[in-house]
């Protein structure tokens, strides 16, 4: 647990210290847009702040290349392919920040991140349903690339408030983290140091450290440089764990066994997933392009409810906890424990979304 500690406490430092730089850099570089209708501040504010994040999660990965325990993972190629991925998809979106790219140009580099990622290891290389189901490896792979695409505009099209993208990664990467670690421990050996338990403990330094910087108001804005970044690797330590872990891993259940290796990152990253989901469908009845903006968005409708830019941002991060926390927790809980904290966490959600009380913004 030390490295991980320490591969934290790397990450959230070098993030918080650049990000300053970053804004700088935006601003020399003109990386902003015009205030538009659809966004919810009423002044320029600048971008690339992902540039800062991928400077934290890469000093995290180097550090972790030379610590004496933590090195064993870096005997494969798998965090190298992680961290060419987040390098390509980092620099699309920072050219993005600067000038708008087609939309075609962005999924074409987000396929190639993906491509190498799973060329160099991360990828699904089973589907843990019980028993693992082995699929042929195109197949594999084409699921592969299509999750690190999913999440990777999944938190995209969530990153509308002032620090609520950059919370909802922090918490699915603490339910990551902790699903990830606590898994591993029960291994025959046991081996904590797996890719996503560091991916994991990497993101959340860096959203930890950016995220005094993003609050609102924010003095800086993730761009696609961060956005794309933070999905690419949550789409990496989701992959990263769920193509290892089997149903006995899990659960000693049966029933739980099957489902619940797909239910928990499926859950972890519901609530992003859901919103471009309900963004596609919603534009595509409309007759527009899936990817063409609108302000219909889940943090939309908060605010149009009544809510404030701060209680918005809350509730959608508590609505995040309880699909996180509350699958991991029917992971490592006994079920009645388990429920009775996926029931507290969704009678609060509940609750704080529905009292529409205007909040100071």
């Amino acid at each position: 647990m030390r490295e991980f500690i320490f591969v934290f406490i790397i990450a959230a430092m070098v993030t918080y210290l650049t990000t300053p730089v970053a804004r700088l850099l935006a601003f020399r570089v003109r990386a902003f847009t015009a205030v538009r209708d659809r966004d919810v501040h009423d002044t320029v504010i600048p971008r690339l702040g992902g540039v800062a994040m991928y400077l934290g999660f890469g000093a995290a990965l180097l550090v972790a290349s030379v610590l004496p325990r933590s090195r064993e993972m870096f005997a494969t190629g798998e965090l190298w392919g992680v961290l060419a991925g987040a390098t390509i998809v980092c620099v699309l979106g920072a050219i993005d920040d600067i000038r708008d790219l087609d939309w075609l140009v962005k999924l074409a580099g987000q396929m190639v991140a993906a491509g190498i990622m799973a060329r160099m290891g991360v990828q699904l290389f089973a589907l843990p349903l019980g028993e693992s189901v082995v699929l042929p490896a195109p197949v594999l792979v084409g699921i592969t690339i299509f999750c690190v695409i999913l999440a990777t505009n999944a938190v995209n099209f969530v990153d509308g408030l002032d620090g609520l993208a950059t919370g909802i990664v922090l918490i699915a990467s603490v339910s990551f983290f902790a699903y990830a670690y606590l898994i591993s421990r029960s291994y025959d050996p046991p081996n904590v140091f797996t890719s996503s338990a560091f991916i994991s403990a990497a993101l959340v330094g860096c959203c930890l450290g950016f995220l005094p910087h993003n609050l609102h108001p924010a003095r800086i804005f993730m761009g696609d440089s961060g956005a794309l970044l933070l999905g690419l690797l949550l789409a990496a330590a989701m992959i990263s764990i769920t193509g290892t872990v089997s149903g006995a891993d899990v659960s000693a259940s049966p029933l739980m066994a099957t489902v619940l290796p797909l239910i928990v990152p499926a859950s972890i990253m519901l609530l992003p997933v859901l919103d471009v989901l309900l963004a596609v469908v919603r534009r595509t009845r409309r007759g527009q392009k899936p990817w063409q903006p609108d302000a219909q968005h889940l943090h939309h409708r908060l605010l149009q409810w009544g809510h404030g830019h701060l209680r918005a941002v809350l509730i959608l991060w508590l609505w995040t906890a309880c699909a996180a926390v509350g699958s991991v927790g029917f992971v490592f809980l006994e079920p009645v424990y388990a429920v009775g904290l996926l029931g507290a966490l969704v009678a609060s959600a509940f609750a704080l979304t529905v009292w529409r009380r205007a909040a100071e913004s």
